[in-house]
């Protein structure tokens, strides 16, 4: 049985109010007005001192608010952090938490013309805000990133396509292989669309409209915030078009096409992602082998191209699924904390 943290935080909680700009053009309503939860290290008050950046990026259908917390059998985030620094595995950092949770549900932090320009947001807005509101250190080699299943990819994207931003990532068990881990769910939506006319606004306003929703349509609506994603259509209705036929669930080549070219194992083949993820400081991946997902063989395959490519890299893979792997933090926030910390002389 894992042990419970009684230990309430000892550093502060404040929440900073980022009233964006960049999500203005939004499809789906989106508010603008979003709220960063902020920890700030025990001793924060006492000293002078700045300190490293960690911006935590939270799963489908999650909030950073969600990660502050009280967990059976478990810790919140701020909780982790202080018992990494009372045993001496890492040092004090500030953390952010963003609240970027979306109409449908969730985010994977890359610019979308009907969910909204959420990277603009995070490196455009909310790490400006932090930087003028508190002793964070200048430069982005002290700004870590890291997040699990859509927060990691959204880690590992940022990395990717915005590298300068950051100085090191982690990500967990990320979205990547998305032949393996998207197209097998859309049989099981299309099947529940058809109960909706094959129309996908009726089902996204039942979403909006039901008090309870059941346990599968949070991945029915997973899969159409993906399609917002990475094939956005600002003409559709919730800007959502699917990459396959409603009624015989074919891929469409070209809407797929769309899709693959924010697939992580498809971005690294570009000459400008590869020299992104060569400046970094550090950049950790792992996955369970147990994936249910199966996130462990898209994670395998980054691992081995990033090892051809000469880019520095950690991967681990360990003995469990995509569900309740948070200790993995225990691992990657010291290790983060190292990369963005050594280059304080």
């Amino acid at each position: 049985m894992p042990i419970h943290n009684y230990r309430l935080p000892q550093g502060r909680v404040e929440h900073l109010t980022v009233q964006s700009s960049v999500l203005v053009d939004n499809c789906v309503g989106e508010h603008l007005e979003r709220t960063v939860a902020v920890y700030l290290p025990p001793g924060y008050d006492e000293s002078d001192a700045a300190y490293p950046l960690f911006v935590d990026l939270a799963g489908f259908t999650g909030s950073g608010l969600s990660h502050l917390g009280w967990k059976a059998f478990g810790e919140s985030l701020p909780q982790r952090l202080d018992r990494l620094l009372d045993s001496g595995a890492m040092g004090p950092v500030i953390l952010a938490l963003p609240d970027c949770f979306t109409r449908l549900g969730g985010n994977q932090y890359v610019n979308s013309a009907v969910l909204g320009r959420w990277a603009d947001f995070l490196i455009d807005e909310m790490v400006p805000a932090l930087m003028a509101d508190y002793r964070i250190l200048p430069g982005s080699r002290h700004r870590a990133l890291f997040g699990k299943s859509s927060g990691g990819y959204g880690a590992l994207a940022h990395a990717m396509l915005h590298g300068e931003a950051w100085g090191a990532v982690a990500c967990h068990s990320g979205d990547m292989a998305f032949e393996l881990c998207y197209l097998n769910e859309f049989p099981r939506t299309l099947m529940t669309l058809a109960r909706y006319d094959n129309d996908i606004a009726r089902f996204v306003e039942h979403v909006q409209d039901t008090r309870k929703m059941a346990g599968g349509d949070f991945h029915h609506l997973m899969m159409l915030a993906m399609a917002a994603t990475y094939d956005p259509d600002p003409d559709a209705p919730w800007g959502i078009r699917l990459p396959v036929t409603l009624d015989t669930c074919e891929v469409i080549a070209e809407r797929w096409q769309n899709w693959l070219q924010w697939d992580p194992l498809v971005m690294i083949e570009r000459d400008d992602v590869q020299s992104r993820l060569m400046s970094l400081a550090g950049i950790y991946v792992d996955c369970g082998s147990r994936d249910q997902y199966n996130l462990v063989f898209g994670a395998r395959r980054l691992a081995a191209r990033l090892g051809q490519l000469g880019i520095e890299h950690v991967y681990h893979e360990f003995d469990d699924n995509h569900s309740g792997v948070d200790y993995r933090m225990d691992e990657s926030l010291p290790w983060l904390f190292e990369r963005v910390s050594h280059l304080l002389s």
